[in-house]
């Protein structure tokens, strides 16, 4: 797996979320599978004012703990950091107070989240089937933290789906992890 180094802005995602565990997606009771659908049910994009609408992002958030340990998965797109919530704009400073656990509003069935300013470590998954190719990134991902002299922060790892070209047969994801 191809592997870089890059600094990113703070962003706004807006999409729909689930709170999950590894061990739960990886028994009957997982919710991922049903949060994407959730997720092309939705029209998102059509119903907000996205940045790079054809970016889809998948955030792993709210981290209980490490990878052990519970999460939250926002399925969404890039919104501009103004816009209005229940018919208002936010506040100046309010958007950071939310930061979801801290990060999360919601509006409608949307879910508001916001993605820290951090260093991330960039894996590029192989050309395959998307779930078969991300499922193997991520445990390459683990065992990798796992040796590394990198340290993961866990204030939010995403993935990023370009739909342009998107075929779920033979596709490939950049996923980013952040770390210190």
């Amino acid at each position: 797996m191809n592997t870089y180094f890059v600094e990113k802005a703070k962003m706004i995602l807006a999409g729909v979320s689930i709170h999950t565990t590894n061990e739960a997606e990886m028994g009957p009771d997982g919710g991922l599978s049903q949060l994407w659908e959730t997720y092309f049910q939705s029209n998102i994009a059509g119903q907000i004012a996205t940045v790079n609408p054809e970016y889809i992002y998948a955030l792993y958030t709210d981290y209980e703990s490490d990878a052990s340990g519970a999460y939250t998965v926002v399925i969404g797109h890039e919104v501009a950091e103004e816009r209005h919530i229940e018919g208002r704009q936010l506040e100046e400073g309010e958007l950071e107070e939310s930061k979801l656990e801290e990060s999360q509003l919601v509006e409608n069935q949307f879910t508001y989240a916001a993605v820290p300013e951090s260093k991330y470590m960039v894996f590029t998954t192989k050309k395959g089937p998307v779930f078969e190719v991300v499922a193997q990134a991520w445990e390459e991902i683990w065992a990798y933290f796992k040796e590394s002299g990198e340290v993961r922060t866990y204030t939010g790892d995403f993935e990023i789906y370009d739909s342009r070209n998107f075929d779920p047969a033979d596709t490939q994801v950049e996923i980013y992890i952040a770390i210190e």
